[in-house]
């Protein structure tokens, strides 16, 4: 089954709009881990706009489950991960000060700068993501770079869930993992999955990992608990 990890930038992002440390990131890790999330996902950027570097290190020390962290290779991100040495790191491409993620990797084009810093990171243990758009013909390039797995940017199923042009999107994401699958590319995917749509796009598209979900869980927390959202997430992926 599909494993869920917990991205808790926006309850760094709730901290940051006070000062102080409440809410407390890792406590609020713990509650989600102890309502049987399987791991929990950072996307340090450049500004601390929400998880903040001493984050990272809080949350590694205290993280027996999988740990992902996501970003853009930077130096410093690389110094970051590094150091720590997460179970993955997600290389996503954003430029500086972006609001959120919002396309995936060009692999010609970025060829020459992902190959050796994934060396670098697989050399050092880590298991190595990109984030890509379910586009086969990017994805065929991807064993060119030595990534690992594939995170599926998936805006554009829970943009299209519901409407006329719902399936045909889907039958995208499903092409995207089955290349990934023959070229023994491991598959994950976030970006805008929440309860309504996540069960469907793990049902049917093959072979998803793992999923990371921020925004939607989170949101939904505020009026569920966060206890009770993680539970029916994880319901959503046949856990339980």
């Amino acid at each position: 089954m599909t494993l869920l990890s917990v991205n808790v930038n926006k309850i760094a992002l709730i901290r940051n709009s006070r000062g102080g440390t409440v809410p407390e990131v890792t406590r609020m890790a713990q509650i989600a881990l102890d309502a049987g999330a399987h791991g929990i996902t950072v996307h340090p950027r450049p500004d601390g706009r929400h998880i903040r570097t001493q984050d990272v290190y809080d949350l590694a020390k205290m993280l027996d489950v999988e740990f992902n962290i996501e970003g853009y290779p930077t130096d410093e991100f690389m110094k970051l991960v590094l150091d720590v040495r997460p179970a993955q790191v997600t290389l996503v491409p954003d430029e500086p000060g972006q609001l959120t993620s919002d396309h995936g990797w060009d692999i010609p084009s970025a060829k020459e700068t992902l190959k050796p810093l994934i060396g670098e990171l697989k050399n050092a243990g880590i298991r190595v993501s990109v984030f890509m758009d379910p586009v086969v013909d990017q994805i065929e390039r991807v064993p060119e770079i030595g990534a690992d797995r594939i995170e599926l940017y998936t805006e554009d199923y829970a943009r299209a869930y519901g409407n006329a042009d719902h399936e045909a999107v889907l039958r995208r994401y499903a092409d995207a993992a089955q290349t990934a699958e023959r070229l023994s590319l491991g598959v994950n995917a976030g970006h805008d999955l929440d309860q309504k749509n996540l069960h469907e796009f793990c049902n049917r598209v093959p072979n998803v990992l793992e999923v990371s979900i921020g925004h939607a869980l989170i949101s939904e927390a505020l009026e569920e608990g966060l206890r009770n959202t993680v539970k029916a997430y994880l319901r959503a992926l046949g856990h339980e």
